[in-house]
């Protein structure tokens, strides 16, 4: 039983029928079929794939492809026309957030009434109860109706329903959007968090970056046949190619791509589950920032925001090390988490030793919103071989910001000479990186581009370049 897939889909078809006028519908009731007064919409046909017990697949494809059109039918929602889905364990559906709430009933009896539909029992409700409302963030709105809550509020407490059942099964459909880049980073993070616990997840996104982050495998659809299955980059490279394409190229672009197949692989192989765990980073004097030797344009100053503050943080139990205060400061040990791009900064926590420790390492890493991790560093600490029980270190890892705008996270962690981890914590520090609208970037990181070099060639008279 373990080794079947959690998910087959086998020649999956949804057909609707289109009718030009109201009375078609009483016209082919009365004809019983004998005449059809309507035309067939084939929003899915012959859709075949597994997903594995564990995995996380993707599902990307333009609008009106058949995507959400095919989580509803994994989610029991809706029915398929023709082929099977063969669904094996609970499964927790981010669909349209908040759609089975009743707007008459409060925050409370709509968490019961959703979590009851959902499979979950009147005391597992009541066990989960004050985690998913401390996960919403609703406060003492829980016991309001909805019909008074904000957007962002309604669809929080929907997703806090959803996201602690503790499914077998996680079907999430472009719900990832919700609340600011905090409550975004906690979401994410309790998505790995249930996928390092062996759910299986069927993710639908348009950011083809998220995709390649978070899964797998990856399939694509368009007008509601399937054209691609494989490994998530070449995929979502040829959805973005599919998507940009002129419209007299899409018909052949769709039709080499369905030539492909199953045949897409960035390594030849099905990827293992991405690495959703931090890594230790190391404490060393500042360096020297690199040069630039072109001027540019001074960004704003960097500052200080009290609000902004993450809302994922997770610290690790002892294992002979306490890390505290981790934050950001400018080199003269003002704190800072408003940062300007290209300007040197530190990253500062303070470490108290449980117990002795050799050969000890300080670390830092910074992720994306998303959960990505941009890179760390684990530095030892210089001249010291031996820490005794009862020491305190001030750790400052100092860097040159070199990311773009955009809200990121910071990890701490501390590790001895076996490389066991004494104490870490994820997620300890939030903060925002500044635009600079004089010098624009795109993508993520800050490769320090210097001013084009330029050549103007000029025909001269009587001669063509």
């Amino acid at each position: 039983m373990s080794c079947e897939p959690a998910i087959q889909i086998c020649d999956v078809g949804k057909c609707y029928e289109i009718y030009a006028k109201p009375q078609h519908r009483l016209w082919q009731s009365v004809f019983r079929g004998r005449r059809q007064f309507y035309r067939e919409f084939w929003a899915l046909r012959g859709v075949n794939f597994d997903v594995q017990r564990g995995e996380t697949f993707g599902i990307v494809g333009r609008n009106g492809s058949g995507k959400s059109t095919l989580l509803q039918i994994v989610a029991g929602t809706l029915q398929s026309t023709t082929g099977r889905v063969i669904v094996r364990g609970r499964v927790a559906a981010l669909l349209e957030l908040g759609s089975g709430f009743n707007p008459e009933f409060t925050g409370r009896e709509n968490v019961f009434l959703n979590a009851a539909m959902l499979g979950l029992s009147h005391a597992e409700i009541e066990k989960r109860y004050d985690a998913i409302v401390a996960f919403s963030e609703i406060g003492d709105f829980v016991d309001q109706p909805v019909k008074t809550y904000s957007s962002g509020m309604y669809v929080r407490l929907a997703f806090a329903v959803a996201i602690n059942v503790d499914p077998d099964i996680l079907i999430v459909d472009e719900a990832l959007s919700v609340g600011d880049e905090a409550f975004q980073r906690k979401c994410f993070a309790r998505i790995r968090a249930i996928r390092e616990n062996g759910s299986t997840i069927l993710f639908v996104s348009h950011a083809g970056s998220t995709v390649i982050e978070l899964c797998n495998r990856a399939v694509l659809l368009d007008h509601g046949e399937q054209l691609l299955l494989g490994s998530p980059k070449p995929v979502v490279s040829r959805y973005q190619q599919l998507m940009y394409a002129p419209p007299q190229d899409a018909a052949r672009l769709r039709d080499e791509f369905k030539a492909m197949g199953t045949m897409l692989s960035a390594d030849g192989a099905i990827p293992g589950p991405a690495d959703a765990g931090g890594s230790a980073v190391k404490n060393a004097p500042c360096q020297e920032a690199a040069p630039i030797s072109a001027p540019y344009a001074k960004p704003p100053p960097d500052s200080y925001d009290p609000n902004l503050r993450p809302k994922s943080t997770i610290v690790y139990p002892s294992r002979g090390a306490r890390i505290e205060s981790p934050h950001i400061t400018r080199l003269d040990g003002s704190p800072v988490n408003i940062l300007c791009r290209r300007q040197e900064y530190e990253y500062r926590y303070r470490v108290h030793f449980e117990r002795s420790a050799t050969n000890v390492r300080f670390g830092m890493l910074i992720k994306t919103v998303t959960g990505l991790e941009l890179g760390g560093t684990s530095l030892p600490a210089d001249g010291v071989e031996f820490i005794p029980a009862g020491a305190a270190m001030d750790v400052r890892i100092c860097f040159l910001c070199l990311l773009t705008e955009g809200v990121y996270f910071n990890n701490a962690g501390v590790i001895d000479g076996s490389q066991e981890y004494l104490g870490r914590i994820i997620d300890g520090v939030m903060f925002r990186v500044q635009p600079d609208q004089l010098n624009p970037m795109t993508g993520t990181v800050d490769f320090l581009f210097q001013p084009a070099h330029l050549e103007l060639h000029v025909p001269t008279a009587g001669k063509t370049q």
